[in-house]
């Protein structure tokens, strides 16, 4: 492999082969600096970057990162790449392809030519030759659309999973906080339960009640209980009522592999949820999870920096079509992403690295408590993401979640994205919010008088009392 170097103010920049030039090349982060392959400075960092603005983007097809031989991702990235849809950039370098991205005449249909051509090391290494403002005009070109039970991804639209976790699984605050984030009109994407108790008996539980309320109300959404994969195949085998198969992803076969899942496994549980036959819309069944630094703390990351080999999760995803890929950028806490800077940087990264794959991202805009970050800094990525074309957020009861005990978003802040700007429910979703009078008058919220139907009987088994009231909130 061909050595990369360059004189800048008479000092020279050398680096070993392109795993290392893309690691210096990242922007700061924690978790790069924590597997000691970080730029040592900002000089060093802005040399690889010109050296990177020079390589040709056909170097990541014959210079793998992680050797074809060892890591099953490697092989399904150049097994399943594109050589024709990737023939109008095969010509170009790195520096030049961020270019031609920027331009006037590149726009959604190009982009969504492009993709299986295009590598997630490509768009990792063109990202970090971008400005932020760069990262959200590009992934606004992009509209990325699937659909279960309802369209997500269109135009205009935004759309959100409602998440009522509970530390104790309790079916009552459960549906608590279902029936407050329907009457916030959120739960277009799913209506996703991270269980505290990953069991068998706990999903189907859940399964149970959430496809009773769906059937009987006739929501146009779909469900998903978040235990691993292995449990919710269980549950299908008992019958349980799976709509979507849920399992966190990594971009090394290494770091799948701590999480107990291969390829092989993610194909089963696609085909499984498949053979139930669903989906009313579409069929688009799996709903991924993925966040920088999960390689690193797996020990799994072959010094390959964290930003590329997320962009490498969202080659996994891809292949299985999903309804759903989110990342959960500052999950993973301050040792990966330090402060609201690096989450809001990553954020947009990933969301902008994952549509030019062609995968439909949305993202859980949140952070952990011991990190150097606040609510302004999730205000501030929530905006940029919505305004580059995110599909969907995280509909969260007071942006806490008192389950897996982090900061998230709220059900109020989907209001106030719709509202800012101009953003509408998934157009199935939106139908049924106004036919059941939670929403009206150019998408506004309404309060639900307490003999509405889906107010009354929700409150009734989550043991709340409604307000009577048939004022606007």
């Amino acid at each position: 492999m061909p050595g990369y170097s360059i004189t800048l103010r008479n000092r020279s920049h050398a680096f070993g082969d392109l795993k290392t030039l893309l690691a210096k090349a990242s922007p700061a982060r924690s978790g790069d600096a924590l597997a000691g392959i970080a730029a040592e400075n900002d000089q060093q960092r802005v040399a690889a970057q010109l050296v990177l603005a020079d390589v040709p983007l056909a170097a990541f097809l014959d210079q793998p990162l992680i050797p074809y031989e060892e890591d099953e991702i490697t092989r399904l990235i150049l097994d399943s790449h594109d050589r024709q849809a990737f023939a109008p950039i095969a010509d170009l370098t790195v520096g030049q392809f961020r270019d031609w991205l920027l331009r006037y005449e590149t726009d959604g249909d190009a982009l969504a030519a492009l993709a299986p051509g295009l590598t997630p090391e490509m768009v990792a290494a063109v990202s970090k030759l971008m400005r932020n403002q760069d990262l959200i005009l590009v992934a606004s070109k992009r509209r990325v659309v699937s659909r279960f039970r309802n369209t997500i991804g269109l135009p205009g639209r935004l759309a959100i999973r409602l998440q009522p976790n509970h530390p104790t699984d309790d079916p009552a605050g459960i549906g608590a906080s279902i029936l407050d984030g329907l009457l916030y009109g959120c739960g277009d994407a799913v209506i996703g339960i991270n269980p505290a108790t990953d069991s068998i008996e706990t999903v189907h539980r859940l399964l149970g009640m959430l496809a009773e309320l769906i059937e009987r109300y006739g929501v146009p959404t779909q469900s998903c209980v978040l235990a691993h994969v292995t449990t919710q195949l269980a549950a299908i085998e008992q019958g349980a009522p799976v709509d979507l198969v849920f399992q966190s992803i990594a971009g090394t076969e290494r770091a799948n592999a701590s999480f107990g899942v291969n390829l092989r496994l993610l194909g089963e549980a696609r085909d499984a949820a498949l053979a139930l036959r669903r989906g009313t819309v579409g069929n688009n069944v799996m709903y991924f999870e993925t966040g920088q630094g999960s390689c690193l703390s797996a020990e799994a990351h072959h010094g390959v920096d964290q930003q590329t080999l997320e962009a490498r999760a969202y080659g996994v995803a891809r292949r299985f079509e999903p309804l759903l890929v989110n990342t959960v950028v500052g999950f993973i806490g301050p040792e990966y992403l330090y402060d609201g800077k690096q989450i809001i940087r990553a954020g947009l990264e990933d969301h902008f690295c994952g549509k030019l794959l062609g995968v439909p991202m949305g993202c859980d805009v949140c952070y952990t408590n011991h990190a150097e970050a606040d609510q302004d800094d999730m205000d501030n990525l929530l905006t940029l993401l919505a305004v580059a074309g995110c599909n969907y957020f995280m509909g969260v009861p007071g942006a806490d979640d008192i389950m897996l005990n982090y900061q998230s978003t709220s059900f109020h802040d989907s209001q106030y994205l719709r509202q800012v700007l101009g953003l509408r429910p998934a157009p199935e979703f939106e139908a049924w919010l106004e036919t059941m009078r939670i929403t009206g008058d150019g998408n506004r919220l309404l309060a639900i008088e307490p003999r509405h139907r889906l107010l009354q009987d929700a409150a009734s088994a989550s043991g709340i009392q409604p307000r009577a009231s048939t004022n606007e909130i």
